[in-house]
């Protein structure tokens, strides 16, 4: 991968012509220009929290092979992405170890492991009940136990950094507070918790919802509920899958309203991100059909999705077509606030001297973001140029 010493192009922000100076993966320092001869526009690479799969490869699947994980990391790189979390869902012990060796070998790569953030893992200690379960296999959901936890880390070599859990379980609190002193993030997600329960998850370290207002009954009390119990948590971030099926336009609109600094983007993409129409096997929800229009449920439920056919990228166009934020806000939901919420920071992420050089350019025709070229650490991992 060539290393880049510099990059020129339009503040995603100001509009305003600037050139990058990089060192050794850094951004060293940023020069605003009078004049630029790119049309292009220069901003952070795209960070999600939540990806299972992309483009015909599946991090759940027992037949993943280091090189399945090569290939999607360059798809994503080519799709925008410098920073991302394989997902792995509710299974057995046993295959939700095996997918983390696999994953482990690939980042052996010193740019996949940059890339490679963290790894996420939604469940399996999570809600039982149809509807908050979502497509994730009853079979093998279970309570909390610390044990696995540290089994699978281990496996991991540490790099298990966020964990989705519903703390409607007795013993929800303690392996929250074990998760945070080991520096793994904890979110409620697929959960029929209750007030109190939600309520002391947050006051013992839980940080983000996960994909807020889905994995949810099709039918709630009007109130109280545990989508309007998390929202008004001020201290819990909040991932949204804005892909135009996941959520309606109004309900993305009160999240960001009600939290505009700490609403972030997440996909939930699987591996038919990226492919035709057509009725697929998935481990995420067994017959699964995805639509023409691009949208994935469960065949033999369809009101019930089984995760995301989009890419961060087309959440974030989405949001654009919508009218529900700006090319500078969409971009800094899904790069920036994500950031932002692993690292704790606010004031050092994004285009900044003695950041990352984590670097987009691209071009927006309409709604859509074409990418010209992606750089991770300094590299440029993709261009179509």
């Amino acid at each position: 991968m060539e290393e880049q010493k510099t990059i020129e192009g339009l503040h995603y922000r100001t509009q305003r012509p600037i050139r990058i100076n990089l060192d050794q993966g850094v951004i060293r320092s940023i020069e605003e220009l009078k004049e630029c001869f790119t049309p292009y526009i220069l901003a952070p690479g795209l960070v999600d929290l939540q990806v299972n799969g992309f483009q015909g490869v599946d991090f759940n699947e027992p037949e993943l092979e280091v090189s399945d994980v090569v290939f999607s990391v360059q798809k994503l790189w080519e799709n925008g992405m410098t920073t991302f979390m394989p997902t792995l869902i509710t299974a057995s012990e046993s295959a939700v170890s095996e997918s983390i060796k696999i994953i482990i070998e690939a980042c052996k790569d010193t740019l996949i492991n940059a890339t490679v953030t963290g790894i996420h893992l939604e469940g399996p200690f999570i809600s039982r009940e149809t509807g908050p379960r979502g497509a994730h296999p009853l079979e093998f959901v279970c309570e909390p136990d610390w044990d696995m936890v540290v089994r699978l880390q281990e496996v991991a070599k540490g790099k298990i950094k966020l964990i989705t859990l519903s703390p409607e379980y007795e013993g929800a609190p303690e392996l929250i507070e074990k998760c945070v002193g080991q520096g793994i993030q904890v979110a409620i997600g697929h959960t029929a918790a209750h007030s109190a329960q939600i309520k002391h998850a947050v006051e013992v370290g839980a940080s983000l919802s996960t994909h807020l207002g889905n994995a949810a009954h099709l039918l709630l009390p009007r109130h109280p509920n545990y989508i309007w119990d998390q929202l008004a948590m001020d201290s819990l971030w909040t991932s949204i899958v804005s892909d135009g099926f996941h959520l309606p336009d109004p309900v993305m609109k009160v999240f960001m309203k009600t939290k505009p600094e700490n609403t972030f983007l997440v996909s939930d993409s699987t591996k038919f991100a990226g492919l035709p129409a057509g009725t697929y096997q998935s481990p995420i929800g067994g017959t699964v059909l995805l639509t023409k229009e691009g949208r994935l449920c469960m065949q033999e439920n369809p009101e019930l999705l089984a995760g995301s056919a989009a890419s961060l990228k087309s959440c974030l166009e989405y949001l654009v077509k919508a009218n529900l934020a700006t090319w500078s806000q969409a971009i800094d939901m899904a790069s920036v606030k994500p950031l932002s919420y692993l690292t704790q920071k606010s004031s050092s992420i994004g285009l900044q001297a003695g950041n990352n050089a984590d670097l987009i350019l691209f071009e927006h025709k309409d709604s859509k973001m074409e990418i010209k070229k992606t750089l991770k650490a300094g590299k440029l991992v993709y261009s179509s140029l």
